[in-house]
Order: structure tokens, then sequence, then C-alpha cells
């Protein structure tokens, strides 16, 4: 069974903080990650099958010092198997109330608030479905990767990026492979995704997610939580977050890359 250690918790204010957020948010997703070490009797223990997993292959578009990242902008695009393909404009932190109207009322942006141990974050999302072989020719230089992106996505990037940046001067940041699978458990009642990327270098973080609605997020917390614990898996561990770790990896390689290249 897996080493239980303390997990880490918010204080009043961040707590506070956090309440407000999910006032003004669609949704809200649980999130934990499992350390490296326990990931395989984690899988064990909650009877994941690899083999029903779904395949997607995940893009980011940054600046090769990652200016976006900076300015808290998320550019990023999927294939994924048997779904077709899709992007997404993510902005984050946000404070719900203070978006502009037409953007929070727009039908394609969303509101959600990551919460993991000890931490939490509040994002707007653009997102845009694509036709399967959108990213594929984008990413292979067949198209602009501007076309990935639909006006109001093209929108809120002008409005939040660093000044002379377009869409089709961003390096193509990937891919990661993931492998997905959602699953449920008669014991918590409610689906649970299984997500595990794969990073070039052999690293790997499997995270264990439920999204829920604003007004049962403490409940939903807490009975996943539950859950988890009966099955032994640790709520303690440092937590990962899997976009950053990607950007930082992928940023190194274009270092490394161009260091090679002046020699």
């Amino acid at each position: 069974m897996t080493t239980t250690t303390a997990t880490p918790r918010l204080d009043d204010q961040q707590l506070g903080e956090m309440l407000d957020l999910i006032s003004g948010a669609d949704s809200v997703e649980l999130k934990l990650t499992i350390p490296e070490v326990s990931q395989r009797s984690v899988i064990r223990a909650l009877r994941l099958d690899p083999l029903d997993a779904q395949i997607r292959q995940v893009f980011f578009f940054d600046t090769p010092k990652l200016h976006l990242d900076r300015k808290g902008l998320v550019v990023r695009a999927r294939r994924i198997q048997g779904k077709g393909n899709d992007s997404v404009v993510k902005l984050r932190p946000v404070v719900p109330q203070e978006l502009p109207k037409p953007l929070r009322e727009s039908p394609d942006f969303g509101v959600e608030v990551d919460a993991m141990p000890g931490a939490f974050v509040c994002s707007g999302t653009m997102k845009r479905k694509l036709p399967s072989d959108a990213v594929a020719r984008a990413v292979d230089g067949k198209s602009r990767q501007r076309k990935l992106f639909s006006r109001p996505q093209r929108e809120l990037f002008a409005a939040n990026a660093p000044g002379g940046v377009t869409l089709d001067d961003l390096a193509v940041l990937g891919p990661v492979f993931v492998l997905k699978l959602p699953f449920t458990r008669e014991e918590l009642g409610r689906r649970l995704v299984a997500e595990l990327w794969l990073y070039p270098d052999g690293s790997r973080i499997l995270e264990l997610s439920t999204k829920c609605r604003p007004g049962e997020a403490f409940q939903v917390a807490a009975e996943a939580r539950a859950f988890l614990a009966k099955q032994g898996v640790d709520l303690g561990g440092d937590q990962q977050t899997k976009t950053k770790t990607a950007l930082r990896f992928f940023a190194r390689e274009l270092a490394k890359q161009d260091r090679d290249g002046s020699a």
C-alpha cells in the first residue's frame, strides 16, 4: 500500500479567495498528481487498464523564451484518437467577475477553477473543434498556425499576447503523448479521469481528476479524497502541473538546439 503523507492545505485567506472564484466559475476540476514512485501501485489499486485509454497528442505554442507563459497565456492544440482535433486559447489566472461581458457570454468560452492539494487557479478558456488533419498540417508547416484558431480565439490572443507576437510567430512545443482513461467505481459513484503524460525524456505525470458543478465542489472533494485514501493513494505528494512541465521541457530543447547550431 502507498505510504500516506500530510496533505498540503490552504490557509483561511486562500480558502476565501478560492470560494470567491468558485462562485463565479462555470465548473470546478479537482486534480491530484501521483509521484512517479507510486504510479504503478496506484494504477493497480484503481484497476486501470491502459489498453482502454484514448491516445492524445498535445502541442503547445509559445516563444522560445516562453513569453506567453509569463503573461498567463496558454495556446494549445490536440490530436485526439477517434475524436478529431481541437485548439485552446487559455488565460490564467482570471477573476470571473472582472472578465468582459461579451467574452463571458460567448458559448465557446468557459471559466473553471482547477484545485489540487494546497493550490488552485481560475482559468478562462476559449475552445474550437477542428478537422482530424488540421493540427498535423499546421505543425508540419503545410498550413499556417493561425488557421487552427477561430476569430474569437485570435482576438483573445491578440488582446493578451506580448506586443508584436502573432500566432504564426510561435514555436511548436511538442508533442507530448497522453493516455486518457475515464473510469467509474461503484464505491465513489462518479466519474474520475486518469491522464498519463509521457514526456520525451522518459519522465511522466499521472493525474487523477474529476469535474463538478461549483456548488458541489467541497462535497465532491471530500468524497473523492476518502475514496482515494481507501485505495491507498498518497494525497500528500508534491503536485506537478502538466502544461508548465511540457513548456519548460521543450523550451530547454529549443535552447539546446540553438546552442548546438551556433557552436
